[in-house]
């Protein structure tokens, strides 16, 4: 098994003791990504300005891994409020394209920092 470490200064820095992807002979295993602001790593205000930043660090660990949001294959969403399903269908629109990769979205009691969604992701590449 070949495991290499995936890293960018593009998604915020691992506030933990995690990697912020791993990529196992081709396939990318992401880490959940939360609403921080890479360059502040602050959080951003709001769900739908959250929404957007974790699909945009999200992005920046695929690019930085040699793909896309394009080669995911599955994503798991978690909500502090399942009543925002609808505004994470509407703004994942806009970062995925068909065919969509496998998807859960799980309701939680909390979030890191205090967040309102999370994501992580399976990405597969060649």
């Amino acid at each position: 098994m070949t495991k290499t470490i995936v890293a960018t200064a593009n998604a915020p820095q691992a506030i933990g003791t995690y990697s912020q992807a791993v990529n196992v002979n081709g396939t990318i295993y992401m880490s959940g990504q939360i609403g921080l602001d890479p360059a502040s790593m602050q959080m951003v205000e709001g769900i739908e300005a959250q929404i957007h930043q974790v699909f945009k660090n999200l992005a920046a660990v695929a690019e930085a891994a040699g793909g896309s949001l394009a080669d995911v294959v599955k994503l798991n969403v978690f909500l502090t409020d399942l009543g925002h399903f609808a505004k994470v269908n509407e703004i994942m629109a806009q970062y995925f394209s068909q065919p969509y990769p496998a998807r859960a979205a799980v309701g939680v009691a909390s979030l890191p920092r205090a967040g309102l969604v999370e994501a992580d992701a399976v990405m597969v590449l060649g």
